[in-house]
């Protein structure tokens, strides 16, 4: 009888730069390490894009307003944004992954995927790959990185959080499905906060609990996103690692609180999502012609309201503007608003991760990346 075919399990690593944009700060200034930095500016509309180790410790996060962030830490100190510095430092990691791998798909700006299953290196393991790339990172860069070791995509990037900063984690193919039972599902990647709200109204807190439900519950309960669920509570992800994703557009959106009907709460929480957005774009250099509005009710019905321009959307006001003017074409409101969201599309170049940067890039994933520097119109 013929030996059968059996294709090794691949070697995925999720590298994730520590506190990146705030840790490039104290870095280049010895005042500020130690000490509770936020990448930023501490106006009344601001919203942070990184939080030192530091100021973490008070509740201080990326993607958090400025003026909550000061009330959780009056000493903090704001730092002005210099992307022109992270794109640099991002392009030095690019050329240690490259001496290790073809195989980078970038995610956020301070995080990538790398394939090792075949590294040029010819080291034997992926975790002995990881813990040399991250060597060198602190060697060539002063900066530290943390990485999850895995099989897959999915349980890689878990990993890399597991044991933050300046740490590894692995996860066997012996041990993904059972410890991928034991992780609240809130920490998966693909389930958002709204998404997690759900799922413990169902009964849904744990890997575990995931995987109990059926197919046929989860399609009834969340659409096409059920097949995605019901994989990644068994450990299981097929997607491979892609150099050559291309990024068709950057958004960002928040839930509130509360129902909001008056005008101005509903136009501040418009600006501050377009802020986020501005951020990802103003950093990788990646503009859209299309602005999107997305908005739903309280009663879950949704609407979006979009304009499409001549030329790219290259001034953070005009994107500011644009938003505004978008969200006040469903005013007044007729029920409360629960959710409002910014979107830009249409790149006009194709944004391969974050555009001019070989290394990292996009979407759901970042806070780091994703969260707005920017306050008020510039």
């Amino acid at each position: 009888m013929p030996a059968m075919d059996c294709e090794p399990a691949r070697k995925v690593i999720h590298v994730d730069m520590d506190a990146f944009f705030a840790s490039v700060e104290q870095r280049d200034d010895p005042a500020l390490r130690g000490r509770p930095v936020a990448v930023g500016y501490p106006a009344a509309r601001g919203v942070l894009a990184a939080a030192s180790y530091e100021a973490r410790r008070f509740g201080v996060r990326s993607a958090l307003p400025s003026v909550t962030a000061l009330r959780r830490c009056p000493e903090l100190i704001f730092v002005k944004p210099r992307f022109d510095v992270y794109r640099a430092v991002s392009r030095q990691v690019h050329g240690i992954f490259a001496d290790y791998t073809s195989l980078i798909q970038p995610l956020s700006l301070d995080e990538a995927y790398l394939d090792v299953t075949e590294n040029l290196r010819g080291l034997p393991t992926a975790w002995a790959t990881a813990r040399e790339i991250r060597a060198r990172i602190l060697e060539e860069t002063g900066l530290t990185a943390s990485a999850g070791v895995s099989y897959n995509k999915f349980l890689a990037k878990l990993a890399s959080g597991h044991r933050k900063p300046n740490g590894q984690f692995a996860v066997t193919p012996g041990m993904g499905a059972a410890w991928v039972e034991a992780l609240p599902v809130a920490r998966f990647h693909g389930v958002g906060p709204v998404t997690a709200r759900k799922m413990q109204a169902l009964g849904i807190e744990t890997g575990a609990d995931l995987r109990a439900r059926s197919m046929a519950f989860l399609q009834q309960h969340f659409g096409k996103a059920a097949g995605w669920y019901y994989a990644i509570a068994r450990g299981e992800d097929d997607r491979p690692v892609d150099p050559d994703r291309t990024r068709k557009s950057s958004g960002s959106e928040t839930t509130f609180d509360r129902d909001l009907a008056e005008a101005a709460e509903i136009e501040a929480g418009v600006l501050r999502m377009a802020d986020e957005v501005w951020a990802w774009c103003e950093g990788a250099r990646a503009f859209g012609r299309t602005v999107t509005v997305k908005v739903k009710f309280a009663d879950f019905q949704q609407v979006t309201r979009s304009r499409s321009y001549p030329s790219a959307v290259t001034r953070h006001a005009q994107l500011r503007q644009a938003s505004l003017d978008l969200i006040r074409s469903v005013f007044p409101p007729e029920k409360g608003i629960r959710l409002v969201g910014v979107t830009v599309s249409t790149f006009e170049a194709p944004a391969h991760g974050y555009a001019g940067l070989p290394l990292f890039g996009s979407a759901v994933g970042s806070a780091e990346a994703q969260a707005s520097v920017l306050a008020g119109a510039s």
